[in-house]
């Protein structure tokens, strides 16, 4: 017999959530992606780093941009807009933010179940 297996994001298997934004994530077929929405204003640095102690985003990501824009910051200087349309690889070492007044939505294809979890 053949599985297939239909989610959604409506009802996702887990939520994250953090000021200015959310990280939802849905598993399936041994995959863990994730949607990220985040408001105006949002930074990792400020609304998810700060509450870990770290400086940058050590996670891999591997994504596409829905709707908005955000700019990746490279621990060794180097700056990225990224827009809706984009799909994105960023390597670990990196902090972000969203640019102009429009919410930024993306998908995350690697490094979700990383990203943004409750230390323990």
């Amino acid at each position: 017999m053949y599985e297939v297996i239909l989610k959604r994001f409506e009802k996702p298997d887990e939520v994250r959530t953090f000021e200015k934004g959310k990280f939802e994530l849905v598993c399936l077929g041994g995959m863990t992606i994730g949607r990220a929405s985040y408001d105006p204003g949002w930074k990792w640095s400020e609304h998810v780093g700060k509450a870990s102690g770290a400086k940058s985003c050590q996670v891999e990501h591997v994504g596409m941009v829905i709707s908005g824009r955000a700019t990746a910051a490279m621990d060794d200087g180097r700056i990225i807009e990224m827009r809706a349309g984009d799909i994105f690889y960023i390597e670990p070492g990196h902090d972000s933010w969203v640019v102009g007044n429009e919410p930024y939505v993306s998908l995350h294809f690697m490094g979700a179940g990383e990203y943004a979890q409750k230390k323990m």
